[in-house]
């Protein structure tokens, strides 16, 4: 049995962001109230107001800065079976822990809890769009949580594009190998991580129901990531990895439209 003591939300902190007091309060606003934590490389004076306003440990990562070495970080820091990498943009709605213990209660064997998203545009909620119509389908089949199992269904889910909302995902850090995710990526990090726990033992649980909204801004990483080309490049990759070269390529063209969403 999962008890909240389990779970840590792991805020990860970078710079000076107008949204970090909204990110910190949605976790604290919780049904059932887990574990909180601040993680940064770059600190200051802002990130530690937000910790000292609300009564939450700040850590330091000293290593090179970087978002794998940050998320490794918070991962290992956090020290709990359960950890949700808190992006400081985005927020959670007040019953993601509580959807995400039963769900992980629920399986004998948990890699991924992870949920359907929205996004923050302009500070307003958007539940549906394009991009939203499309990472739904890419999941549906992962909706039967029989299918939570099924290793074929959830690569055929990641071999269109990151259908899995990072910030939505809770890990089951026992159950997967670590460091999660490589420092060699800057973009895919995610994708990637997702795409080798795929081949593992074990459930990817998928709550269909909207319980976080991620911020789409022009200040965030993956607008920057986006800008410089480094998604493309990095997005053809992946691709690679599920498809032969020249149909990988053709995915990308298509997929690279999408990121115009992301602006």
């Amino acid at each position: 049995m999962i008890n909240k003591q389990d779970h840590t939300f792991a805020v990860c902190a970078y710079k000076e962001s107008p949204y970090l007091d909204e990110c910190v309060k949605s976790v604290l606003e919780q049904t059932i109230n887990t574990r909180v934590i601040i993680c940064t490389s770059t600190p200051n004076e802002h990130i530690q107001a937000t910790a000292n306003q609300f009564g939450i440990p700040l850590f330091v990562n000293e290593s090179k800065p970087g978002i794998a070495s940050d998320w490794n970080f918070a991962i290992k820091t956090a020290n709990t079976a359960l950890v949700t990498i808190a992006h400081q943009d985005d927020i959670y709605c007040c019953d993601y822990a509580e959807h995400m213990i039963n769900a992980i209660d629920n399986s004998q064997r948990p890699l991924l809890f992870f949920t359907n998203y929205g996004e923050l545009r302009n500070n307003k909620k958007v539940a549906d769009n394009n991009l939203l119509r499309t990472k739904r389908r890419l999941l549906r089949k992962l909706e039967n949580s029989n299918n939570a199992f099924d290793k074929k269904i959830r690569k055929r889910a990641l071999s269109l594009g990151s259908a899995i909302c990072c910030p939505s995902v809770t890990l089951a850090v026992d159950n997967i190998s670590k460091p999660v995710f490589q420092t060699k990526l800057k973009s895919n990090l995610d994708w990637e991580a997702w795409s080798r726990i795929a081949e593992l033992d074990g459930d990817f649980l998928y709550d269909p129901e909207i319980l976080m909204y991620h911020r789409i801004h022009e200040g965030s990483e993956t607008s920057a990531l986006i800008k410089d080309n480094t998604r493309t490049e990095e997005d053809l990759e992946m691709l690679k990895r599920f498809w032969p070269t020249p149909i990988a390529r053709a995915i990308n063209v298509i997929y690279s439209r999408g990121q115009n969403s992301n602006s």
